[in-house]
């Protein structure tokens, strides 16, 4: 008996060595990827929450550990930053380019902390920089509005006049341009000015009253047909469409006849930014100790960015203009059709 317990307490031994053992192994195997949000959190039906669904893939497909760090104010960039360094995060994904400066610091501080930022360009060797050519897109939304309006006007403003908002603004009046151009109409754009590079934008990113305000200005203006660039507030957008019974959004970032289902029927397209693919690539990069930095420039022609279907308003829309729609994109390709080179990356 004496000698049974002699090997059942060895035994515990062993298993309590080989356990322990074991447990940092696992931690130190496990990979953190570490998401920074701008203002309008990661729920946001944008930018934010299409940034974190390529983290939520990776956490099913590549087995790492997702965490995320909401924003409320600017003063939290750098505070959340900072707590993602602390927590030893393999690479910490800031969304945004209000978060351009506070991800410029902490990369210069930490060189050996791997950064990618959405929407903008710190240019250092420990950051992927990922931005869009959403004008290109957007130049094609805006075609589609032009030959869709029953009314001859169409709207966009943005949450705030920073370059990754206007840029889907200035593509989109320039579509509306090229229709007006190539048919001969006169459609009219509120909310843009291509001339002054200035427009309509509300100072917010999370407020989604301002939306409906000035979505119900610019259709008693004659708008039907609106583009919000401004995250949340889009959703006000819809709701002063719902109010008045009439009119289409066109959404962006993701496809909002998916992000808003209820409401799939009064979208008419959406100008998409994959940024879940293109974060989810460079976290495979870090799993596959692969990693550099550098600019991954998404377009048309890489499939970065692009027009949605238009899924419930198909019907409507002609396979002439669709077809009109894929010759334009083949030239914007192709540098056909030159866009404003304020934008070009």
């Amino acid at each position: 008996m004496k000698k049974l317990m002699n090997c059942l307490l060895i035994a515990a031994l062993v298993l309590g060595v080989a356990v322990l053992s074991a447990a940092p192994v696992a931690a130190q195997d496990e990979i953190k990827i570490c998401q920074v949000t701008d203002l309008g959190g990661v729920d946001d039906k944008s930018f934010n929450e299409t940034a974190w669904n390529g983290i939520k893939l990776a956490e099913a497909e590549l087995g790492i550990k997702g965490i995320v760090l909401e924003s409320k104010s600017d003063a939290d960039y750098m505070v959340n930053i900072d707590q993602l360094i602390d927590d030893g995060c393999d690479l910490i994904v800031t969304v945004g380019f209000m978060l351009q400066e506070a991800t410029a610091t902490a990369a210069a501080d930490n060189p050996d902390v791997k950064f990618s930022i959405i929407d903008s360009t710190v240019g250092m060797d420990n950051v992927v920089d990922q931005v869009f050519q959403t004008d290109e897109a957007a130049f094609l939304a805006g075609y589609a509005a032009a030959a869709t309006t029953k009314t001859g006007t169409v709207g966009t403003y943005g949450g705030m006049c920073i370059p990754t908002v206007t840029i889907f603004m200035d593509g989109f009046a320039r579509g509306v341009a090229y229709y007006n151009e190539a048919k001969g109409t006169d459609v009219k754009v509120l909310g843009w000015d291509m001339e002054k590079m200035d427009g309509t934008c509300v100072d917010s990113f999370e407020d989604l009253d301002k939306g409906k305000q000035v979505t119900l200005a610019m259709m008693d203006q004659g708008a039907d047909i609106i583009m919000p660039v401004a995250g949340p507030v889009g959703g006000g957008t819809i709701a002063a469409i719902e109010d008045r019974g009439s009119g289409l959004v066109i959404g962006v970032d993701s496809d909002w006849a998916l992000t808003y289902p209820d409401n799939a029927d009064i979208v008419l397209t959406s100008v998409v930014k994959k940024m879940d693919s293109t974060t989810f690539g460079v976290i495979e990069t870090v799993v596959g100790e692969k990693f550099a930095g550098g600019k991954y420039v998404g377009n048309l022609e890489n499939g970065g960015v692009a027009i949605a279907p238009f899924h419930e308003l198909d019907e409507m829309i002609s396979e002439e203009l669709k077809a009109e729609l894929a010759d334009l994109q083949a030239k914007i390709i192709a540098g056909e059709i030159e866009l404003n080179e304020t934008y070009v990356q």
